[in-house]
């Protein structure tokens, strides 16, 4: 493994993941990084569906803190697809666990941090609350921020066509058929630059009409929000911020602007409960489906409740102690 710049340009270093081969043959992830020299402690940042990382407003923010900030594209995703891979494919999340088992021990081990968030937007955020579960009690996350996770369908014509068991009997014989995708072009056009947004991202990366929607994915991510809906038992400080409304068109709005144009944001509030013990929820008026990329306002909010969220559940680590 061997860190080279990464496509952002400095700081940013990034680091091919080899992984296990499957159904499609050769895998891998990557690992992008932006190291505060001396820190102890770090986030490592899972992205959503159509996506890869690029949020380095996000990064900005978390280095401020002293937090060296990693970010994953996870196997057949952004900087991670290769020509032989159906583009965001897998047919069970917890073929995820691979790839954040990894990084998490190179942030640990390999670079020394002794404290560690992980932070997961929509699909990313209902992979990183799933991988969480299944980790409890090893010690290998200290909290968890989840922006906009995906943790229920949303209520469109679509996904009540292809709800659970009918794409669950499509994936069993043709895993790879493609189904008719829901995705607005409108959520990416109002955050690019180009578009009606302020965000400048690569659109071959992150496209406006999405990539093909394959019935094994989307049986992978219902199996995952019956496994929520049974409960996680996470084992750690749980941050699930979501917006205060949510926007259902296929036509350009300006509430795009200032909603959740992808999920349905009372329903992923509802689910909170569904994750652990310790769960904080909260609601940013004027949000936007990231968060993160949401108005000035809005964003504003965000990190002003994350940070009153890290100084409660995850104070600085004295030099010498146990994290």
């Amino acid at each position: 493994m061997e860190f080279r710049e990464d496509i952002l340009g400095a700081p940013y270093e990034a680091a091919e993941l080899p992984l296990r081969r499957d159904y499609e043959g050769e895998v891998c992830a990557t690992l992008v990084r932006r190291l505060v020299p001396g820190s102890e402690k770090a986030v490592l940042y899972v992205h959503g569906y159509n996506d890869y990382f690029f949020q380095t407003n996000l990064a900005d923010h978390f280095a401020a803190l002293g937090f060296s900030f990693y970010a994953l594209d996870l196997r057949k995703y952004g900087r991670s697809l290769r020509p032989h891979q159906s583009p965001n494919f897998v047919r069970d999340l917890v073929e995820y666990d691979e790839e954040i088992d990894e990084a998490v021990r190179i942030v640990r081990e390999v670079d020394g941090h002794r404290q560690v968030l992980l932070n997961g937007h929509s699909t990313g955020g209902l992979i990183g609350a799933l991988w969480a579960g299944r980790r409890s009690g090893r010690g290998l996350i200290d909290g968890l921020f989840l922006n906009s996770p995906f943790l229920s369908m949303p209520a469109s014509a679509a996904a009540v066509t292809f709800g659970g068991p009918a794409v669950s009997a499509i994936a069993r014989v043709a895993p790879t058929r493609v189904l008719p995708s829901a995705l607005n072009p409108h959520y990416t056009h109002s955050l690019h630059k180009d578009h009606r947004g302020e965000w400048d991202f690569d659109l071959r990366l992150k496209r406006p009409e999405g990539f093909p929607l394959f019935a094994g994915w989307l049986a992978a991510i219902h199996q995952g929000h019956r496994r929520v809906r049974r409960g996680l038992g996470i084992d750690v400080p749980v941050l699930l911020m979501a917006s205060t409304a949510s926007i259902s068109t296929t036509k350009w709005h300006n509430a795009l602007h200032h909603a959740d144009g992808v999920l349905r944001a009372d329903d992923i509030a509802a689910q909170g409960p569904h994750l652990g013990r310790h769960v904080t929820i909260v609601r940013i008026e004027g949000g936007m489906h990231d968060l993160v990329l949401s108005g000035e306002s809005a964003r504003t909010q965000v990190f002003a409740e994350l940070d009153r969220w890290l100084d409660a559940y995850l104070p600085a680590v004295p030099v010498g102690e146990p994290a």
